[in-house]
């Protein structure tokens, strides 16, 4: 992929207009909340040992780095259907794998972010960036790999079959 490719997060325009939204949301009401808040504590008096004022404030950098990721994510993204692949498990892809050991033991899902693709609850959801989903990046179907789980084993499947979500 050129680099340019790996920049665009496509969307659904479900997903892209609920981001929006709460871009929104965040830089008007959701600012001029936290603002008031700030207000209120500081004229509780010292802010050294001021709990509301902290906690406002951090909240203020939360919301700040929010906004700068949702930001970030509608600049990048395309709305629509993600180009045919070539073949090979990237984000976006609906993924089904085989646990060695145990061919019948399968898992499906999609690998991506429930949130930039606009899945609801229903949909199992890896991360690109999961030790799974680090594995299988650029795999094809019939490739093997492994990963570690968080208490160190290491887990071995094979790619069963790769497409576009919903299949």
């Amino acid at each position: 992929m050129s680099e340019n490719t790996e920049q665009v997060i496509w969307l659904t325009t479900e997903a892209r207009d609920m981001l929006a939204e709460e871009l929104e949301h965040l830089k008007g009401e959701g600012r001029q909340e936290v603002s008031a808040r700030i207000a209120m504590a500081r004229e509780e008096g010292d802010l050294k040992e001021n709990g509301g004022y902290h906690a406002a404030r951090e909240e203020q950098g939360q919301q700040e780095a929010r906004i700068r990721q949702l930001e970030d994510m509608l600049r990048k993204a395309k709305v629509g259907e993600a180009p045919a692949g070539d073949g090979t498990v990237a984000p976006g892809n609906q993924v089904t794998i085989a646990f060695d050991g145990d061919e019948s033991d399968t898992d499906t899902f999609v690998l991506g972010s429930r949130e930039l693709l606009g899945l609801d609850e229903s949909v199992n959801v890896y991360s690109p960036q999961s030790p799974l989903g680090t594995a299988i990046l650029g795999k094809k179907k019939g490739d093997s790999a492994s990963y570690l789980t968080p208490n160190g084993k290491s887990v071995n499947v094979t790619v069963i079959a790769i497409g576009s979500y919903p299949s």
